[in-house]
């Protein structure tokens, strides 16, 4: 159903990579989120959360390097207690991230920064890309006009990036810190899942948001919603957590021929994403062009 709309919404849809790492471990832990560009301008959407963490990561940089300094000019001294009272002073902890590092796949050929607007209200940023020659995309998305098409019992799409599988990336021990590299495997896959419009998240006259009736994977977030035409509907930006009720408690059952007793809490899990109305207005507010049909 979805075959033909997947392919005409991978054309702009990329993953954003991120590698991290723990303090005292050598574990380097990558990570994914989803950008689709909306014109040859170099703008994109994705969600303010995946843009403030990407913020985060460069505060996280500068207090790793802050603190390497500090360690390195103790002149010799290693006494336990003294890099200790450093540890507590920068909160670091064998739970503590202090190296982070991202980059967006197969956006730009060169890039020397970019620009942000997040919106003041809801989970939803712009991001222009700067200092390109040329944008990696040359078709771009096309936004549904006519939002009454969206009612419930509607079946949809979502693309994005969950599963982080590229391992283009190491541990440096001479140098103690994680960098990206030129060998091993680049990219991950693309991942469609599709849902049925279950009902619509509202904080006052008109609707903000869209629920499915299934979740958004964890590396969707800023991943399109479409239709079987490859029209966008909205953006994935979260999933919420329902109790069912049917929980079962201390119940014995048979696994392998061998007496067990569980519990198990029952959940619904539906997947959120931003409406395109609200896409349509932003990306207009700030003066960003984009198709509609």
């Amino acid at each position: 159903m979805f075959t033909e709309a997947i392919e005409k919404v991978s054309k702009y849809t990329r993953p954003i990579h991120t590698i991290s790492r723990l303090y005292n471990s050598e574990e380097v832990i990558p990570g994914a989120a989803t950008i689709f560009i909306v014109n040859e301008q170099g703008w994109a959407l994705t969600c303010k959360h995946v843009v403030e963490f990407l913020a985060t990561s460069d505060q996280i940089h500068k207090k790793y390097e802050s603190f390497r300094h500090e360690l390195n000019s103790m002149d010799g001294i290693t006494d336990t207690a003294t890099k200790k009272e450093l540890e507590l002073r920068y909160q670091y902890s064998d739970k503590s991230t202090v190296e982070v590092k991202n980059t967006f796949v197969d956006c730009v050929d060169r890039l020397s920064g970019y620009k942000v607007h997040i919106h003041p209200k809801y989970d939803l940023a712009l991001i222009k890309f700067e200092g390109f020659n040329k944008l990696n995309c040359a078709e771009f998305p096309i936004f549904q006009s006519d939002t009454s098409y969206l009612k419930q019992g509607r079946f949809l799409c979502r693309l994005g990036y969950p599963f982080p599988e590229f391992r283009n990336f190491r541990y440096d021990k001479v140098n103690n810190r994680i960098d990206w590299t030129n060998e091993g495997h680049r990219g991950s896959p693309k991942f469609p899942i599709e849902g049925m419009i279950t009902r619509f998240l509202s904080d006052g006259s008109k609707p903000f948001g869209i629920e499915m009736s299934v979740p958004g994977l964890k590396g969707q977030s800023g991943g399109p919603l479409f239709n079987k035409d490859g029209i966008i509907q909205g953006m994935q930006f979260a999933t919420q957590h329902l109790h069912l009720g049917f929980d079962i408690e201390n119940k014995e059952i048979v696994v392998d021929g061998e007496k067990k007793r569980i519990n198990d809490y029952s959940f619904i899990h539906l997947g959120q994403c931003i409406h395109v109305s609200v896409l349509k207005e932003f990306m207009t507010q700030k003066g960003v062009a984009f198709n509609e049909g």
